[in-house]
């Protein structure tokens, strides 16, 4: 799944992401452990993985061809 970045607190590293529906999801400094991104920028495009729990929130964010195990496409 992909979306943008909406909004992104750079002190604690959490924020929200947009998804292409329009629905907006938060996120926390846990969602970025492992993905190599050192910061993010709004309207930057992100893959994601979202948490089995209600309300939804992204467990995990990452881009394509940056970090340990991804390849560039």
């Amino acid at each position: 799944m992909q979306g943008s970045i909406f909004r992104y607190v750079e002190t604690d590293a959490s924020g929200e992401v947009i998804l292409d529906g329009g629905r907006v999801l938060p996120f926390t400094a846990d969602a970025l452990v492992g993905s190599g991104l050192l910061g993010l920028r709004i309207g930057q495009r992100v893959s994601l993985a979202l948490g089995d729990g209600e309300p939804a929130s992204v467990e995990r964010l990452w881009i394509v061809g940056i970090g340990e195990g991804q390849a560039i496409h």
